[in-house]
């Protein structure tokens, strides 16, 4: 079973839902970013997101642009993203490890090889924000047969119906719901109007939801908690790396920022649960 079918079940049966955290790889710099990645997985991060550094992205907003730019200035590359791939998974056996990335990098790599690599530093999927569903082959087709390393969809509040059913039934491992139109990191978070598409979607598929884009803080986090299969957050993280970028705690720090959003989702899910027991209750004849 790949890791994230596992971790996803085994969040369900615990009655919570999971943190996915995105950092950069190589934010500020390898050595440094390898300690912040350990110390979030150890703080309890679900899922882990690594950036895959590029020069030109569209989807992200300035904080994890700018995380971009000193991962590429210390010489950080697709190469050197899958050898902290394979750190990780030296250290951190269970954890699913997903590669985020723009598709010229992968393309350049050249997509077989990727997926060579990928697998063998142990990564568990890649979701590759501009390559949409059906141009999707050109990767895919290149990965061998009954492979378990998944390609991760993800859908808009712009998608129409018709589309939406077309990415769900191509998904695997979750789907990526954008919260908002925008770019990662943007204010202004609306929980009712992401409730709605999260509702579209599940009319669609059984696969996990996770919702990203524009969840700022640990309250936001535990909001969309009950709704949602999991909560990515990027920017947040990202902020914190800036503002610290001389201070040796700096992995502490993030770990602690992790246990925070964690705290708050699992707040949120347990009155959750017992709001709807009680309204249970009160329904009974």
């Amino acid at each position: 079973m790949n890791r994230i079918d596992k971790r996803f079940a085994e969040m369900k049966k615990k009655k919570e839902k999971a943190l996915i955290g995105f950092i950069s790889a190589g934010d500020p710099d390898p050595s440094v970013s390898l300690e912040i990645l350990e110390a979030m997985c150890r703080a309890g991060i679900d899922v882990l997101e690594l950036g895959i550094p590029f020069s030109d992205p569209t989807a992200d907003g300035p904080v994890i642009q700018r995380a971009s730019a000193r991962a590429l200035s210390k010489g950080v590359n697709l190469s050197r993203v899958l050898e902290i791939t394979g750190k990780i998974r030296n250290k951190m056996t269970d954890i699913p490890i997903i590669l985020f990335s723009y598709y010229n990098p992968i393309f350049v790599y050249g997509p077989e090889s990727f997926f060579r690599d990928a697998v063998a530093a142990g990564a568990d999927g890649v979701l590759v924000v501009d390559l949409p569903p059906e141009e999707s082959r050109e990767l895919t087709d290149c990965w061998s047969g009954g492979s378990e390393f998944y390609l991760i969809h993800l859908v808009a509040p712009t998608t129409t119906g018709d589309r939406m059913k077309e990415i769900a039934d191509r998904a695997s491992g979750f789907i990526y719901l954008v919260s908002k139109t925008g770019v990662t990191g943007s204010s202004g978070l609306d929980v009712r109007d992401v409730r709605y598409h999260v509702a579209r979607l599940r009319s669609l598929t059984d696969i996990p939801i996770c919702v990203g884009f524009g969840i700022s803080d640990p309250v936001d986090a535990g909001l969309l908690s009950p709704h949602v299969d999991g909560v990515v957050i990027g920017s947040a993280f990202e902020r914190i790396i800036e503002g610290n970028l001389d201070n040796p705690d700096l992995a502490k720090r993030l770990g602690e920022e992790v246990r925070k959003y964690k705290a708050a989702m699992c707040s949120m899910q347990k009155n959750n649960e017992q709001n709807q027991l009680r309204k249970g209750k009160r329904e009974k004849p």
